[in-house]
């Protein structure tokens, strides 16, 4: 049940996976945006530095007459400091696409800085233009470089000067950078959908509202929906104000029709009774005994079809307790010729979901029946079950019916002693009535040593 709850479509759980889906989408794209904008911004700065450290080179260093080229003399220490991160040379082209190291800084000491295989391909396609890379160190130290061909006064071929310097600081700025924002926005997106779940539960409040308002309705404890709801849903309510005055309309037409034929049918079968007295004999007394049959079967599916009509309707609840009391009462005068004590029990606020007529022809049956066949003690119970139901369990201490019997009884006019007054549509009459209420009847064992009948009803909560 829990899974099938789980994957029934929700317009909360909708609203929140799209809203809070987009927010966060949107946080992770702005969260890359922002670390690429920082890790270009500081790589941009760190090109300006070795752009700057080029153009020393370039503009202090000197051709002889020899050829031979003379670098300037940089006051930058960490390039005169042995594997220090900061490095230079000056190289130029060979053949075969590689480059012959000229003059390189002190830092480097026996080492050089290992440029890419096209890089040569790459200063010559755009002369004068300066070409950034990454590179590692004599130290395999990751290094950002840049290089960059100039040919010199005397020079006879182009020089390529190449500088380089750790990058590490600056990686690990960028490492903090983003795990910064990443927590930030992490934050950021939790708060968001946080704000997104309260916002559609704000937001749909009054759809809960209305839910509630029918759930009140169905169980009887108001005739209509009357809450004041958004211009959205106004015309909803109003709607199904409508649909309900029109089913209550359609309900009172059922009984209107239903007591009309009831009058139909009852003042024929009366005549006939009348005239049946008047005339005495063998044909009077089968006409009396068919007559009667024939009204106790017309009084009973009258009495069916007005509860399938009742059923139909909305906002009917009747006190379980008041019922019970004024059945016991009236049935302790009936059987008051034998020691019947009739024990009831139900708590004040307990209501049942329909008219009361139906309920005094429900439990009145079944009391009816247990007072009929009971020696001395008849028990009832009122209690309970959910929201939705609650469970009425008649008991008595008379001779019971075994399980084979149970399934007869119910069967319309059934009677399993025909000696006993009576009908036999009083059960058959509590399982017809029960049924149009969605309701059940079973039969057990009594502890008092008779029959239990137990009819699960519905319920109107208080």
């Amino acid at each position: 049940m829990t899974l099938e709850v789980f994957h029934r479509p929700s317009l909360v759980r909708r609203l929140v996976f799209l809203a809070a889906g987009w927010s966060l989408a949107a946080l992770f794209a702005s969260a890359l945006v922002m670390v690429l904008l920082f890790q270009q911004s500081g790589l941009r700065r760190f090109d300006q530095n070795l752009a700057e450290l080029i153009d020393n080179l370039v503009a202090g260093s000197t051709i002889k007459s020899d050829g031979s080229v003379v670098a300037p003399a940089l006051t930058d220490l960490r390039a005169l400091r042995a594997y220090s991160g900061k490095y230079w040379q000056i190289a130029q082209p060979s053949d075969g696409g590689g480059i012959r190291i000229l003059v390189r800084s002190r830092s480097l000491w026996d080492s050089e800085l290992r440029a890419p295989a096209n890089l040569v391909s790459r200063l010559a396609a755009n002369p004068g233009a300066p070409v950034s890379f990454d590179a590692r160190g004599p130290l395999s130290e990751p290094l950002r470089a840049r290089a960059s061909q100039v040919k010199l006064p005397n020079g006879r071929v182009p020089l390529i000067f190449m500088v380089g310097e750790d990058r590490r600081d600056l990686d690990r700025d960028i490492r903090s950078f983003t795990t910064a924002t990443a927590i930030v926005l992490l934050l950021l997106g939790a708060g968001l959908v946080g704000a997104v779940v309260i916002q559609v539960r704000v937001g749909l409040t009054p759809l809960f509202a209305l839910r509630r308002e029918i759930a009140e309705v169905r169980r009887g404890k108001s005739d209509q929906i009357l809450g004041a709801y958004p211009t959205e849903l106004t015309p909803l309510a109003e709607e199904l104000n409508a649909l309900m005055a029109h089913n209550q309309d359609i309900v009172e037409r059922q009984r209107t029709h239903v007591g009309n034929l009831a009058h139909a049918l009852k003042t024929p079968l009366s005549v006939l009774l009348a005239e049946a007295d008047l005339q005495p004999g063998g044909l009077a007394s089968i006409v009396t005994r068919q007559a009667e049959a024939m009204r106790l079967q017309v009084d009973h599916h009258l009495r069916r079809a007005r509860a399938a009509a009742r059923a139909q309707g909305l906002g009917e609840r009747t006190s379980v307790a008041e019922v019970l009391d004024e059945l016991s009462r009236t049935l302790g005068r009936i059987h008051s010729a034998k020691p019947m004590r009739i024990d009831w029990d139900a708590d004040e606020d307990l209501f049942f979901l329909g008219e009361r007529q139906d309920l005094l022809e429900l439990a009145g049956n079944a009391m009816e029946n247990a007072c009929k066949w009971g020696a001395s003690k008849v028990r009832v119970r009122a209690q309970a079950e959910s929201d939705e139901q609650l469970t009425l369990t008649i008991e008595d201490d008379g001779p019971g019916l075994a399980p084979d019997q149970r399934a007869a009884v119910l069967a319309r006019g059934a009677r399993l002693d025909e000696t006993a007054p009576g009908s036999g549509l009083g059960l058959s009459i509590i399982d017809d009535l029960i049924r149009s209420y969605g309701g059940s009847l079973s039969l057990g064992d009594s502890r008092l040593g008779g029959l239990l009948v137990t009819l699960i009803l519905p319920r109107a909560l208080s």
